[in-house]
């Protein structure tokens, strides 16, 4: 490419005569000498030059003597001062009408031209290779920049070079990239195994085992003066002397890191200047930095991209200085670079290319010089959990868990398994396990982790004490509640003997309030997260992050406590402060936004929460990009949401189009990815498919068993659904079996008194009624109202309307008697609790009558529809049909019980009884 270029802007030179000379710049090693060479050798073979003068331009001293060397050839005279010989070759050039060429190659130093450019005429042409940049080198001349050859251009060129050997160039491509598409490197590679009989799959295992000096070939190709380990030399001297020796330490440091890119913020923390400082012996400020680096780019020893913020070193420059670099330098610089990479490193919440420049550097670093890393006298260094952590931050949480876990394994093997930094890689490894969708396995992992720790440290040491916060969070997660609160309130008493008023207590109030609410008493999270703002605004700033997340998780449990007004209403306060304090496009304020819209749908704007999570969207792909789980998160918000909308056919689209990227994005068995065929599996029920709907439900079970185990609250409530999905089919029975297998699970996995128990409670007598099994409605409404006395008290309106129903149903299962018998106590108990104006008052007492009549108590029943009749007179008044309806059947069951003496029989029309108490059936979970 070098050539065409180099070519075509000497034709229009030559036409248009603006350039006063053609420059090849670029790094050492990129063909500039072939390239003026190949156009030298070519338009002298095509007669085009009458001269061509071929000038090694590396010190004013070699320009002046090949100057006057040309001067005496062309002219006849031999000037004794050399100096008067370079004069007289370029007033020649200026007045000779013969065609010429002059290449001026490998310029080291611009002030050597000082006098010495050849002239601009019509008839000849300079071409300047020079690895500089200088500004005042460049002015007015036609730069032709060479780089590297491109991925395909690098392969071919293998390929060519090894073509008379068809099986060597077994992977030329690889090859190609291992020496970083350098044509030196390249050129000196293919040499070196022509002559050694290698493939390019040998060559590559040499590369990885030797030093470049020892892969150099015994006679150098092209007529290159030395070999790729050598060839920078010159260039890096220089820009050390210039720089009064701080370029160098610089160009070190930069070897350790990222060729695509480092942040040249690293090179002014006060890591690398102290560093610098101690090798040059002097102070080093800002301006020094600056300069080195703007002297590395004019040198072409490193890049720096239009901005200034990045700076580019190439790979095989990078492996040259390592390897002139001592063991001791090199071990001292990695840690050296880890300080200023984590001096540097981007706030939390920051997930954007900045973040994924600091962790591309990392990884670098760790895969050069990981001994240094990692070792017995640092132990492992913070940027490498800080770059982990990133990962994860960043949405990649099957990554971040992968190198965790290998983090853990480089750490036990050059640490041991008992030291504090591989204890502390042991916890992180769990986390991003559980993060990564397996709870049970982190909650494994930690009982193991805690275990040692107790052997080492005690259980009251920070670390156990955090770990074991870690430990009951995840084995909640994983559906043990009961294990969770257990750790947790036992966890709680040791830190508050041993930590007082620190702020891991709070944290721990808070994670017990947080599964107090998941145990199903939203209102005891309620109360609990009240108790523990009020402490947070106490120790903490209003605007501390832990102060703002407390705000958050009291709104929540407000809206799952039936206040979502009020949950909305918390959740823009909070927004507010979190524009404020973080900015929009911040992770939290983004969650807080997705909250928001959730609970204003719950309030019951279902199409304006489809609007919200819309908007969600679209910012949360611009931020964050569209892999990151919470913009997954956010589309399946507003499939969910369009669905409750009304949209159901709209709301399995959209998760069908979610759950590939899913399984791409979290894998398979990731719980979101299960959460995504759940949801689309209801959707498709509610859009008219339940036979497809009840299949996919019944293929995810096994699934959802496997993964989170068979008590998971998840697993429960996708039986539950299908229940449901059943009974909408048309098969009550069959619901009423799912229902039947499922409760005494949910009782053993979520306790007696959990709301979901009661849900199914009231589920499994709606199937049973459906199915005309009172037998079966009976005896699940007497586990309800058990769990409703119990829980709710004797008195609670849920206790009454559950005894109410029990008592019908008792009825419609044969016993009249006994029914008449419940409702007479049930209307006791509403005339005390609720008072004798209120409805249900007025439909118990339908019912005792209705019961009484169905037990055959004519005496009863006429007493009973007398006391209907009166209370209709007073609430409702005497012409209202329902009082009329009372009086006919007062009538008819008093002259049933006193009949006329007289013997005539009474006729008339028995109309049909009041309508029970309607069970208070739940519907569908949500």
């Amino acid at each position: 490419m070098a050539d065409a270029q180099l070519a075509s802007a000497l034709v229009d030179h030559h036409r248009e005569r603006l350039a006063l000379g053609q420059v090849l710049t670029g790094s050492g090693g990129v063909g500039k000498t072939q390239a003026a060479a190949a156009l030298a050798d070519r338009w002298w073979r095509e007669g085009r030059l009458d001269l061509l003068v071929w000038v090694t331009a590396a010190s004013r001293t070699a320009l002046i003597a090949r100057y006057a060397q040309a001067a005496a050839e062309v002219t006849g005279v031999v000037d004794p001062d050399s100096n008067d010989g370079a004069v007289r070759f370029l007033a020649w050039l200026a007045s000779t009408p013969r065609r010429w060429l002059v290449v001026l190659d490998d310029l080291v130093d611009p002030a050597d031209l000082l006098g010495l450019w050849p002239p601009n005429t019509p008839s000849g042409h300079v071409v300047m290779t020079t690895r500089r940049r200088d500004a005042a080198l460049l002015a007015g001349r036609n730069v032709i920049d060479v780089g590297l050859f491109t991925p395909d251009e690098a392969t071919q060129y293998l390929r060519s070079k090894l073509s008379d050997a068809p099986h060597r160039p077994d992977e030329a491509e690889a090859l190609a990239q291992d020496l970083g598409h350098l044509p030196l490197a390249l050129a000196q590679a293919a040499a070196y195994l022509i002559d050694q009989d290698l493939t390019c799959s040998q060559y590559r295992q040499r590369l990885r085992r030797r030093r470049l000096h020892d892969l150099a070939p015994h006679a150098l190709p092209d007529d290159q003066a030395a070999p790729v380990g050598l060839t920078w030399n010159p260039s890096i001297d220089a820009a050390d002397e210039h720089t009064r020796g701080v370029a160098r330490p610089m160009l070190e440091l930069a070897a350790q890191l990222d060729p695509n890119g480092i942040p040249a913020e690293l090179f002014t923390t006060n890591a690398v200047t102290t560093y610098v400082a101690e090798r040059v012996g002097r102070p080093i400020d800002d301006d020094d930095t600056h300069d080195a680096l703007r002297l590395l780019h004019r040198l072409s020893l490193a890049s720096l991209d239009s901005s200034g913020r990045s700076v580019r070193v190439h790979a095989m420059l990078q492996r040259v200085v390592r390897e002139a670099t001592s063991a001791i330098v090199l071990h001292t610089l990695a840690r050296v670079a880890a300080d200023a990479l984590l001096l540097s490193w981007p706030a939390r919440g920051d997930v954007g290319t900045l973040a994924q420049a600091f962790r591309a550097n990392t990884a670098v670093l760790q895969a050069v010089s990981e001994s240094s890393l990692v070792d017995a006298d640092f132990g492992v260094h913070p940027v490498l959990l800080r770059s982990g952590s990133s990962l994860g931050e960043a949405g990649l949480v099957a990554a971040a868990r992968d190198y965790f876990q290998s983090l853990q394994d480089i750490s036990t093997g050059r640490l041991g398994p008992d030291h504090p930094h591989t204890l502390f890689t042991r916890g992180s490894a769990a986390n991003w396990l559980g993060r990564a969708g397996d709870a049970a396995g982190a909650a494994a992992l930690l009982a193991q982790l805690l275990a040692d720790l107790n052997r080492l440290v005690g259980p009251n040491h920070p670390y156990a004490l955090e770990v074991r916060g870690r430990l009951a969070n995840w084995q909640g997660t994983a559906g043990d509640l009961e294990a969770a609160d257990r750790g947790l309130h036992e966890l709680l008493i040791d830190q508050s003997r041993s930590l007082g008023g620190h702020p891991d207590l709070m944290d721990t109030q808070s994670n017990l309030a947080f599964w107090r609410g998941q145990a199903g008493d939203a209102a005891g999270a309620v109360r609990e997260f009240e108790v523990l703002l009020v402490e947070r605004l106490r120790v903490l700033a209003p605007d501390d992050p832990d102060t703002l997340a407390t705000r958050g998780n009291l709104a929540h449990w407000r809206g799952q406590a039936g206040d979502a007004a009020g949950a909305v209403a918390a959740f823009e306060e909070l927004l507010v402060d979190r524009l404020r304090l973080l900015g929009p496009d911040h992770p939290g304020t983004l969650l807080t936004r997705g909250n928001l819209a959730f609970w204003r749908g719950e309030v019951g704007d279902a199409a304006g929460a489809v609007t919200e999570f819309e908007v969600l969207l679209l910012d949360r792909l611009r931020v964050l990009g569209p892999d990151h789980p919470e913009t997954l998160g956010a589309r399946h918000n507003v499939a969910n949401w369009r669905g409750r909308a009304g949209d159901a056919a709209g709301a399995a689209e959209l998760l069908q189009e979610l759950l590939p990227d899913r399984v791409r994005i979290l894998g398979a068995d990731h719980p979101e990815t299960l959460a995504t065929r759940h949801n689309l599996a209801a959707w498709r029920g509610e859009a008219g498919d339940i036979a497809g709907a009840i299949l996919a439900l019944r293929e995810l079970l096994p699934d959802l068993s496997r993964v989170l185990g068979p008590t998971h609250p998840d697993v429960m409530f996708t039986r539950n659904n299908l229940a449901d999905l059943h009974g909408q089919a048309g098969d009550a029975t069959g619901a009423a079996e799912v229902l039947r297998k499922l409760l005494p699970d949910q009782v053993r996995a979520l306790g007696a008194d959990h709301p979901d128990i009661l849900r199914t409670l009231e589920a499994l007598a709606y199937w049973h009624i459906q199915a005309g099994e009172a037998a079966g409605a009976v005896a699940a409404l007497r586990l309800l109202l058990a769990d409703r006395v119990r829980v709710l008290g004797l008195d609670h309106p849920h206790t009454l309307a559950a005894r109410g129903n029990l008592a019908h149903w008792q009825g419609k299962a044969g016993d009249a008697a006994g029914a008449a018998k419940a409702f007479a106590e049930v209307l006791a108990d509403r005339l005390r609790v609720l008072g004798p104006d209120h409805p249900h008052c007025m439909v118990a007492r339908g019912n005792l009558a209705y019961w009484r009549e169905q037990a055959g108590d004519a005496s009863g029943a006429a007493s009973a529809y007398g006391d209907l009749y009166r209370e209709r007179v007073r609430l409702l008044g005497l012409n209202h049909l329902d009082t009329q309806a009372a009086a006919v059947k007062f009538g008819y069951w008093r002259t049933k019980a006193s009949p006329p003496r007289t013997g005539s029989k009474t006729g008339g029309q028995t109309r049909r009884g009041p309508e029970p108490d309607a069970p208070r059936f739940g519907g569908k979970q949500v």
